[in-house]
Order: C-alpha cells, then structure tokens, then sequence
C-alpha cells in the first residue's frame, strides 16, 4: 500500500463493511422470506439461482468474522440490520431476530470496534413486497416501524446510524432496470419506489431523533458519469444519468428537491402530494455516507424510450465485474459532495472495493490488483482531505467474499476468501497489506 496509518487525521476512521442478507444465512433464526428469495428463484434473474439461504454463515459464525476485523487492525464495522429477520411479515417482532443483533453489537464492542449500523441494505419482507414493495406509500411507514424496533435494542451502542444503502439501486436499478428484486422493467412504479425510498429515509430519521440517536445519516451510490465524447448528445447524456444516478438523491436530502429533468422524464408518474414529504426527506443528517466503485462514459441511445442513454466501452482496465477502475473519480464525489452540497459535514467513504476471480494456491490468495486497487483509492480519498472536503473514513467492500445478488457466488469482492463449500475463511494478500498499512 502507498499509505500508512499517519498519514490520515488521527480520528480517520478505517473499516470494513458487510450486508446483512449477503453474509448471515437467512434461513436461520426466523428471518421471513424477500422478495430477494423469490427474485431469486425466477428463471435467468440470478446466477446459478442461488440466494442468500446459507451466505457465508455469519449467523453461527460472527466472532470468527469480528476477530478478523480486530486482527486487521481494523478500527469499525460497518454492518446492516435485515427488516425480514428482526420482522418476518414487515410487521410482527421476531424475538430471536433482536437477539441475534443484540450478541453481534457485544461481539463487536468486545473487541473494541466502533459499530455503523444500516437500516436497509435491500432484504424487503415478501409480505410488503405483496403489497406493492417500494411502490406503495405504506413501505415506507412501515420501514418507520421496523427502525424502531431494532435501534430500542441496539440504537444506545451505534456509534453511527445509516438509513438506507443505495436508495438508486432499491429504485432504479430494481423497478426501471429490472436487474435487482423485484426485477420491475416499469416507468411507474420507478417513479414511485424513487420517491418512497427517500420517504423511507425521512421517516427513519424522524424516528431515530425521537428516540436520542445521533450520528445518523444515509448511505448513497454515486457512479462518475463522463460524455463519451465533445457532442452536445453526449454531455446530455452523461449530465441526465448524473441527475438520474447521483443528484436525485443528494437533492432531495440536501435540498428538498428533485432535478427537474428527472421529474420531466417522470411526468405525470410521481405520487400524487410527493411534494408536501420533501421538508422530512430533507432534515438535517449528521453525516453523508458515498458508496463509490466506478466511471461510466456515456453517450445518447437514438430510439429508445427515456432516459434513452447508454455507455460506451473504454481502454481503461476492469474489474471482474467488467467495471472501469477509476479512483479520479472517488476524489471527485468526496470533493463535489464537499463544495456542491455538505460544506464541511462528515463523509465516510462506506463503500469501496472490487471483484476479481481470486484463487486459493498453496493455501494462500495472492490478490495484487486489489491491493493496488485499495492503495489508489484510499490516496485519493487523501487527496480529497487534502484538497478541503471533511473525509472521517473510510469502509472497504467487502470484509468476506459473499452472496453479490444477482451474480449469486460468482464474483468476489472480499479481502478474506469464503470457500463456498467448506465456509472456511481465508484472509487475501490485500487482508494483510491492509492490515500493515493501517497498523498503529
């Protein structure tokens, strides 16, 4: 690694970050069934078919994973609470569900890391999904219910509160794209699930201030959109995928707004009063969290329904997920967030990381794209601090190689190597460069 430990703030905080439904075996414990589950379980939607049935096993195995964090010399873990274990119908408690939360936050302050809670990180209950998921207005009020549940138990040991992970992809990329649960391909009920994953947020927040937790915030994605080339077509392209990908969320959190080529391309579409909800969408957050993995240059899609946009391939090397590697464009979102939106408000780098076909060889996994992989990004979120922008730290996806949705066990974004079969744990060349790096 190109870093060491002093050459960040010395509150900077370094983590690792996991997803409840991608890691904990949700067959155990009385979780109730998601729409993941049933997405799943559809013809072509996921590798394989796989699910999250078994995952990793974190479930029955979370010390062995905590004292991997410690051991790395990690100083948080950033993990997420599942709405279908803790209520298996979205609704009803589920007592083993709290207990299990409750055993994994000791575990965690036991070995002295500081927990980051998510609220939602995608595993919706199949009986809200029933009932129109993310496109129904009552979702949202009931993920109110589900966030005060889980934080009476846990919420007095958070040292920080997400809301919700990656609201475009609960939106976007699952009701337009079709690519995530629910697999939706429908104008409509996009417009609909990108205003009430915002609601979702607005109502957790006003939850968790009426309960006496501070430290909250939400956890957004942001992809750098860049024209393909000078035409006008395509700065069209790319600025539209921005407000699509990027601005409509920060807006409405930041400013109590949507992007007006947005709601354009919604048209009559959006909730009917969805204005009257922007002012609870909209108050004030503690600290804003950016998920960042990944440039896109993007160019106009000529016949094709709206937003009628695509990208383009470039010569740029790839992860295995076939995404461009791109840290320029980290320090770009921790900066624009900075200068365009947050002032000087706490940002957390919360997710960054990539895939690669890592193999086991005489016991070991020798990783050296990931490492550089790591190295260049965590310097360019330096290079943010050092250019203004508040960066507090900075989480890597993901600790285990675990469930990636709709690529089921395929892809493998870990620094500690999973073996599918035998769940056996195996830390990676870039476990212990980090581990190095961060030393103290």
């Amino acid at each position: 690694m190109d870093f060491k430990r002093t050459d960040f703030p010395d509150d900077f905080v370094f983590g690792a970050a996991t997803a409840a439904y991608q890691i904990e075996g949700h067959k155990f414990g009385g979780a109730g069934p998601t729409h993941w589950d049933t997405f799943a379980a559809g013809p072509g939607n996921v590798v394989r078919a796989e699910d999250g049935a078994l995952a990793c096993d974190h479930y029955h195995r979370f010390a062995e994973d905590l004292d991997l964090l410690k051991d790395g010399n990690f100083d948080a873990y950033r993990f997420s609470t599942s709405w279908a274990r803790v209520m298996p119908d979205g609704k009803t408690i589920n007592p083993e569900g709290l207990d299990f939360y409750d055993r994994l936050v000791d575990g965690i302050l036991e070995r002295g890391l500081k927990p980051f809670q998510t609220l939602y990180h995608w595993e919706l209950p199949s009986a809200l999904a029933d009932k129109g998921g993310w496109a129904n207005r009552d979702t949202a009020l009931c993920f109110g219910d589900f966030t005060d549940a889980i934080t009476a138990r846990i919420g007095d040991r958070m040292a920080a509160v997400a809301t919700i992970n990656e609201p475009w992809c609960v939106a976007f990329l699952s009701h337009f794209l079709g690519h995530h649960a629910p697999g939706l391909r429908d104008l409509r009920a996009t417009a609909r699930a990108m205003h009430h994953i915002m609601l979702a947020h607005g109502e957790a927040m006003t939850r968790l201030r009426s309960a006496g937790i501070d430290n909250c915030g939400i956890v957004l994605n942001f992809e750098h959109s860049a024209p393909a080339d000078s035409t006008a077509a395509s700065r069209d392209a790319a600025n539209l995928q921005d407000a699509i990908y990027n601005r409509w969320f920060i807006e409405a959190v930041n400013k109590g707004t949507y992007p007006a080529e947005v709601l354009a391309g919604f048209g009559d579409h959006m909730p009917g009063g969805w204005q009257d909800d922007m002012a609870q969408i909209s108050q004030p957050i503690d600290w804003l969290g950016v998920n960042y993995y990944t440039r896109h240059k993007m160019t106009q899609d000529a016949g094709a329904v709206w937003p009628a946009v695509r990208s383009v391939d470039t010569e740029l090397p790839t992860t295995q997920m076939g995404w461009e590697i791109y840290p320029e464009g980290l320090h770009h979102f921790l900066t624009r967030m900075a200068r365009d939106y947050v002032g000087d408000l706490p940002l957390y780098v919360t997710e960054n990381g990539m895939a690669w076909a890592d193999q086991i060889e005489n016991g070991v996994v020798d990783d050296p794209e990931r490492v550089q992989f790591v190295s260049d990004h965590i310097m360019a979120a330096k290079k943010a601090i050092d250019d203004g922008a508040n960066v507090k730290g900075f989480f890597y996806w993901s600790l285990l190689d675990n469930y990636e949705w709709a690529f089921g066990y395929e892809k493998r974004f870990g620094i500690v190597h999973v073996d599918f079969e035998t769940l056996k744990r195996t830390p990676k060349a870039s476990y212990h460069a980090l581990k190095t790096a961060i030393a103290r």
